[in-house]
């Protein structure tokens, strides 16, 4: 045996693949990095591809394909939940039952059909749990040889919580919350009727939060109606969802529009038309509530586990507003949480509870950090890459062969207030950019946030920025006492570094507040004087820090503006020739892809004694 397993989580959203080797990460992938349609839920051919060529594999040469959850157990809840509303929920029972009896329901031959198509295919597949797959994710790379573990998503099989706890290379799920009874359903529910989209638009809804005002009538109102007609909290933070006021168990939308309009007084938004005060309250108020479940579920897992550590995962786990208020809390002396939290995740948790929980091989110590690899597991591309790009589009731009040079220059870019495109290394896995497929820009300058928001990303106005911060600088800017490694918390800025606000900043129009000055470090400071942070360490990515150090040597700042690669409906960009045609499709200033600095065709080298590749020069 090769001691090779491959994950793969497909079908919902966020397909992915991922490899272990001996029970060390080699590599993983989103699908939709390589097909450019975005939380795309396809098989990952590509994805699957990737990883096996990184290890210089063939598919006959992996042990067991791992499938990140039971479709078995997911087709019997949807038979169940169906018989129990009945005779609602025709329509969607007529839609759905034709896909899962012709394909679905007969996952293994169609997981065969798949894998055939990267080569002979007579592999061995396993379908650990969907929460099993999240538990895994969580940690099995974590530094922890023992810790608690919370998962929560939307809906598994049954599951849409749980608690457990891991311990050297063994895995017990302690408690667990079945559907439809979901803290993910309820916070999509609310997303869809702030009229962003599901599955995606979760990020806006957290972003839109800080806008609500959290002392007004409005606010208190919204929350004391979603707590006593929506969802009933127990003690230790299981919930009980009133399903009257939800479509999505045998419906086709999240929840029952004309209900909530009678409750909370307002429609629901339609799509891109304007935000007023009482969708930023409402979406305040829903993020107040998530908080507080999560806050009691993590203290069960406490109380449960006896356990000083906790893990999390799924796709509630993105909330980094409530991950940072966790931890402030104390509940744990510290927490890990799988930069892939979501679906993308499962792949990975999928291998790991196959190799650990199904095989019972024994769990690595991990010295200096987690298995993670900073989650740069995505592919890298060398010269012939990027100068068969250059060539295809002929590119203007300078090579570097001094990479301090390089940084030199791009510093002073981001302090003349320039946007810069950042291309390195290995492509990141999970939803965060993380400094190799990232958009930079300078902290210090109020206009940078409209600048990336409404000329480069083409997105809502309203979207914060995160800070990528020197890890060993974190605590002159932010109360925050430990690395944030994967932008997976939210910390307040220091008090040192705020401006005061008016006295009728709550009631100033949304982007008079946006755009208001708030520090000295305005295009990374939310309204609310939060901020999404990644600490970035010299040890798990040497040329981001340098650049970020560099920057700190010219100005005294050691952070800047850290965005994802992208624009708006489009995924995180994979390949040279996706970071150019992006680079030249927005009013992004420059584009640096490794060693090589890419300028639009009026702009002038900033080197002179920089080496021009390429037959297209400046004149």
């Amino acid at each position: 045996m090769s001691g090779a397993i491959l994950g793969i989580s497909a079908y919902y959203h966020d397909s992915a693949a991922a490899l272990l080797m001996n029970g060390e990460i080699i590599a993983a992938a989103q699908e939709e990095r390589f097909t450019r349609e975005k939380h795309t839920s396809a098989f990952p051919l590509n994805a699957a591809k990737y990883t096996l060529e990184q290890a210089g594999l063939q598919l006959r040469d992996v042990d067991v394909v791992a499938f990140y959850d039971k479709p078995y157990l997911k087709f019997e809840r949807l038979l169940e939940t169906y018989h129990a509303f009945a005779p609602q929920g025709l329509k969607s029972f007529l839609s759905a039952m034709p896909v899962w009896i012709k394909e679905k329901l007969f996952m293994r031959k169609m997981l065969h059909e798949e894998l055939s198509k990267i080569g002979p295919d007579k592999v061995k597949i396993m379908f650990p749990e969907h929460h099993l797959s999240h538990a895994a994710s969580a940690f099995y790379p974590s530094p922890y040889e023992e810790a608690a573990i919370l998962t929560l998503d939307g809906v598994g099989e049954w599951s849409t919580a749980s608690i457990g706890m891991g311990k050297g290379s063994d895995i017990s799920i302690l408690r667990e919350l079945d559907f439809p009874h979901s803290l993910g359903l309820l916070y999509s529910a609310f997303t869809y009727y702030c009229g962003f989209r599901v599955n995606s638009g979760e990020y806006k809804l957290m972003g839109l939060a800080p806008y609500g005002r959290p002392d007004s009538e409005q606010t208190t109102d919204y929350k004391k109606k979603i707590m006593e007609h929506l969802v009933d909290i127990r003690d230790d933070g299981s919930i009980l969802l009133n399903m009257e006021y939800f479509d999505y168990a045998t419906g086709l939308t999240m929840c029952r529009d004309d209900k909530w309009q009678q409750l909370f007084g307002i429609p629901k938004r339609e799509t891109e038309s304007e935000l007023n005060q009482s969708y930023m309250d409402m979406a305040f108020a829903i993020q107040q509530v998530t908080e507080d479940i999560v806050l009691s579920m993590a203290t069960t897992a406490r109380r449960l586990t006896g356990c000083r550590y906790l893990t999390m995962a799924g796709g509630v786990a993105l909330n980094c507003v409530a991950n940072g208020k966790l931890l402030r809390k104390g509940i744990f002396e510290d927490i890990w949480i799988q930069p892939a939290a979501g679906d993308a995740g499962g792949a990975l948790g999928a291998a790991y509870a196959v190799w650990h929980v199904g095989q019972k091989k024994s769990r690595k110590a991990i010295s200096g950090g987690d298995a993670m690899r900073g989650s740069y597991l995505g592919p890298a591309f060398g010269a012939d890459e990027i100068t068969r790009t250059a060539k295809k589009y002929k590119a203007v731009f300078q090579h570097y062969g001094d990479f301090a040079r390089l940084c030199l220059d791009v510093a002073d870019l981001l302090d003349q207030g320039k946007v810069v495109g950042w291309f390195q290394g290995p492509m990141e896995y999970g939803p965060r950019a993380l400094g190799n497929r990232s958009i930079l820009g300078n902290p210090c300058l109020a206009e940078t946030q409209k600048i990336i928001n409404l000329k480069i990303k083409y997105r809502e106005g309203f979207r914060p920025f995160a800070p990528a911060v020197l890890e060993e600088d974190i605590a002159e800017y932010f109360d925050l006492d430990r690395p944030s490694p994967y932008m997976l918390l939210v910390a307040p800025v220091l008090e040192k570094r705020r401006k005061p606000l008016p006295a009728d900043y709550d009631r100033m129009e949304m982007y008079k507040r946006l755009y208001h000055l708030r520090s000295d470090i305005p295009a990374i400071t939310h309204v609310d004087y939060s901020a999404r942070i990644q600490s970035v360490s010299r040890k798990t990515n040497e040329r981001f820090w340098e650049l970020i150090n560099t920057y700190k040597e010219k100005t005294g700042f050691g952070l800047v503006v850290n965005t994802s690669f992208n624009v708006r409906g489009e995924p995180i960009v994979c390949t040279p020739e996706d970071a150019y045609r992006c680079f030249m499709r927005t009013e992004m200033d420059y584009l640096v892809i490794e060693n090589d600095l890419f300028c639009k065709k009026n702009q002038p080298p900033l080197a002179e004694d920089a080496d021009w590749k390429g037959k297209f020069k400046l004149d």
